[in-house]
C-alpha cells in the first residue's frame, strides 16, 4: 500500500543551525592565504623602513603632546642653561651651523651632565611643534614652587638682617615687597610679570592654583631666566593668602582702573607691601578687591581701555621702587 507523501523539510528544518550565516566575506587582504595579504604585508614593510616615517616615530617617542616644558631658540636655551633652569635633555639638529652660542650651549650642558641627543631637521620641527627652534631645543623639568610660608619668612628674614645696615636706601628697599595675580592666564605675561618683579627687587610672585598661568616653559623664556632665582608661590585661594600676609604686617594694594588713588601714591609703599594685579579683561574678583587695603589705578589715555599685565606690573613696581628711593633720602 503506497503512503501519501507528506510536506518535505526545506531550509528551516533540522538542519537549520548548519545553514547559519558567518558574517561578511573578509577582504581579500584580510585572507592570510590570498595574494592581497602578502602584498599588503610588504607595503607595511616598505612604509615602516621609510626614514621620514621613521624620523616621525622617533620624535614622537622623545617629544611631549604639548610643548609647555620645552624651551627652544638659541638665546632662550642659552640663557636658561646659564641660569641653571633644571633640565633633563638638550636637542641638537645634526649638521647645525654653530656659533658661539650653540658652542657654549652644548659646553654647559656637558658640564651639567645633561642627556644630549642628536636630531635631524624634522624630527626638530616635530618635537618643538615649531619650525623656530634655531636647531637647539632644551627639555626643563617642572617647576619647583615654593610655599607662602617660605616666601614670607625668606623675605621677613632678608628685611632683619639689613635693619642693621648703615644705609637707609638699604634698609627701605629691603622691605618685603610681592606681586600677586589674579585671574593671569597667559604664560607669558607670567613670564614678563616674574622679570619685572626680580628687577625692581621684589620677593617672590604668588599665583592661585585655579584660572592663572604656571611657570612653564613659555614664561622661562620670557621671564630671561629670572625664573630661575625669583621664588614663585601658588596658594589655594588667593584671598586668604592676602589675609594671611596682612596677619603678619604686611598692605595690600590692588591695580584697578578705578582706583580711587595713583600707583605710588597710596601710602603704602614704604611698607611690607603686597602688589595685586588683575586679568586685563576682567580686572580683580570682588573677594580679592575687598581684602586690599587701597586700589590704585595708572593714568592713561582714555583711548586705551586698560594695560597688560606685565606693562602694569613694571609701572606700579617702578612706582614702589621711586617711593623708597625717595623716602631714603627724605
Amino acid at each position: 500500500m503506497a503512503l501519501k507523501k507528506g510536506p518535505t523539510k526545506g531550509s528551516g528544518g533540522k538542519h537549520r543551525n548548519a545553514l547559519r550565516g558567518k558574517g561578511p566575506t573578509p577582504k581579500a587582504e584580510d585572507r592570510v592565504y590570498h595574494k592581497a595579504y602578502a602584498a599588503k604585508k610588504a607595503a607595511d614593510r616598505r612604509k615602516m623602513s621609510d626614514p621620514r616615517l621613521a624620523a616621525r616615530r622617533r620624535a614622537d617617542k622623545f617629544s611631549t603632546n604639548n610643548t609647555t616644558d620645552l624651551v627652544f631658540g638659541r638665546n632662550a636655551v642659552l640663557e636658561a642653561l646659564r641660569v641653571g633652569v633644571p633640565s633633563s635633555t638638550l636637542y641638537v639638529m645634526s649638521r647645525i651651523e654653530h656659533d658661539d652660542r650653540t658652542r657654549e650651549i652644548v659646553k654647559i650642558a656637558g658640564t651639567h651632565s645633561l642627556r644630549m641627543m642628536e636630531a635631524d631637521r624634522l624630527e626638530m620641527d616635530r618635537i618643538a611643534r615649531s619650525g623656530n627652534h634655531q636647531g637647539v631645543i632644551l627639555k626643563v623639568e617642572p617647576y619647583q614652587y615654593s610655599s607662602l610660608a617660605e616666601l614670607a619668612d625668606r623675605a621677613d628674614k632678608k628685611a632683619r638682617a639689613m635693619e642693621a645696615a648703615n644705609s637707609a636706601a638699604a634698609r627701605i628697599s629691603a622691605r618685603p615687597l610681592f606681586i600677586a595675580l589674579d585671574g593671569v592666564t597667559d604664560p607669558q605675561n607670567l613670564g614678563a610679570v616674574i622679570r619685572s618683579a626680580a628687577a625692581f627687587g621684589a620677593n617672590g610672585v604668588i599665583l592661585p592654583e585655579r584660572r592663572s598661568a604656571s611657570v612653564t616653559a613659555a614664561a622661562w623664556k620670557v621671564s630671561a631666566g629670572a625664573a630661575a632665582h625669583l621664588p614663585v608661590c601658588r596658594v589655594v585661594n588667593l584671598t586668604k593668602a592676602i589675609e594671611a600676609l596682612k596677619a603678619r604686617g604686611y598692605y595690600a594694594v590692588g591695580l584697578d582702573g578705578g582706583g580711587d588713588k595713583l600707583v605710588g601714591e597710596t601710602g603704602f609703599e614704604t611698607d611690607p607691601l603686597v602688589v595685586v594685579l588683575g586679568s586685563e579683561g576682567k580686572g580683580l574678583s570682588r573677594l580679592v578687591r575687598e581684602a586690599c587695603d587701597a586700589i590704585a589705578g595708572i593714568p592713561i589715555s582714555s583711548q586705551v581701555e586698560s594695560l597688560n599685565a606685565s606693562v602694569a606690573a613694571g609701572i606700579s613696581l617702578y612706582a614702589v621702587a621711586r617711593e623708597r628711593r625717595r623716602a631714603a633720602e627724605a
